[in-house]
């Protein structure tokens, strides 16, 4: 399926050498192939932490919030690590290979967490490496490799875009690009952030931090099984579940900013008149509704799309709008 150019959506520079014209236009030719691909993205932002042994799943399904008694090799389930307080760890992808998990990670965090999660193992068999080093992380559009080349390989349409995560051995990777057929285009990990913000998934470190309850990220149809049996943070989660109703005092919601084509600075805060309400998190301009979007936290009486609210954006008021999530519809 062909797409159109987006280019006609975004600002112009009456210059065509112009770095941000180019730069521009990159983004805008980058996107359009993650739409339609053939395209791929290397996730360096991801790490990966393995767990091995026996007990590996009986273990970890202690730990997280989401069930992965059942997972099968080649599959995986989004889920979160708690504090005993309810607030995140860390996000992560369980993926189950034949003799391991592999926990999908920000990059940053896979050293400490497994230096974590392995002071947690007691007399279970659980060995744990951070394997980040060992093995990429790409993620492919409309191309699919050879047969074998990729440790394992997993339908992936969180934003909206079929798609499938790849977990390839480092010696592997030039064959892996090689035999991905259609051959792909390489695509930034800023282009693909525009896709996450248009589907209104947070991210951790950016929109989810570890002050946050993984319901005010409003994660948790995705992330939180509520039969399965105990797990760090549990309580917390039950009790507002079930006590308060789902009621949290900040909720992640979606805005829009009209009549501008400069994404909103990161960390301005809402008002609702004279009053802060929230802050920004993430901003992109979509190339799909040719308008500034963002992610953001706003107190729970603010978060009916339609509501308007203003951002101080370098000491100027400047309106936005709560808007549902996702931005568009999803284009599996």
């Amino acid at each position: 399926m062909s797409h159109p150019s987006h280019l006609s959506h975004l600002p112009h520079s009456s210059d065509p050498c112009d770095p941000s014209m180019i730069s521009l236009m990159a983004i805008s030719s980058g996107y359009d192939s993650l739409l339609a691909g053939p395209a791929v993205v290397r996730r360096t932002d991801r790490g990966i932490v393995r767990l091995r042994g026996a007990d590996r799943v009986t273990w970890l399904q202690g730990l997280v919030t989401n069930d992965i008694a059942a997972i099968q090799p080649g599959q995986r389930v989004y889920s979160a690590y708690l504090t005993p307080q309810g607030r995140m760890i860390t996000d992560m992808w369980v993926v189950a290979i034949s003799d391991s998990l592999l926990l999908d990670i920000p990059a940053s965090l896979s050293a400490s967490l497994a230096t974590r999660l392995d002071g947690l193992i007691f007399a279970e068999d659980v060995q744990i490496d951070d394997v980040s080093g060992e093995l990429a992380v790409f993620q492919l559009f409309g191309s699919t490799p050879a047969e074998g080349i990729a440790t394992a390989l997993v339908v992936d349409d969180t934003y909206g875009i079929g798609s499938h995560a790849a977990y390839v051995s480092v010696a592997e990777v030039p064959s892996f690009l090689a035999s991905s057929s259609p051959a792909p285009v390489e695509v930034t990990l800023d282009t693909l952030d525009i896709l996450r913000i248009e589907a209104g998934v947070p991210r951790f470190l950016v929109d989810m931090t570890d002050e946050t309850i993984p319901l005010e990220a409003g994660i948790e149809d995705r992330a939180v099984s509520f039969t399965k049996g105990c797990y760090v943070g549990q309580e917390i989660i039950v009790r507002v579940t079930t006590r308060g109703g789902g009621r949290v005092a900040r909720k992640l919601v979606g805005l829009v900013a009209p009549g501008t084509a400069a994404p909103l600075p990161v960390g301005s805060t809402l008002y609702a008149g004279d009053r802060a309400v929230g802050r920004i998190t993430s901003s992109v301009f979509s190339q799909r509704r040719g308008d500034v979007i963002a992610l953001g936290y706003a107190h729970r009486d603010f978060t009916e799309p339609g509501t308007s609210l203003e951002i101080d954006a370098n000491g100027e008021r400047r309106p936005v709008i709560v808007h549902a999530l996702p931005f568009v519809p999803n284009h599996t």
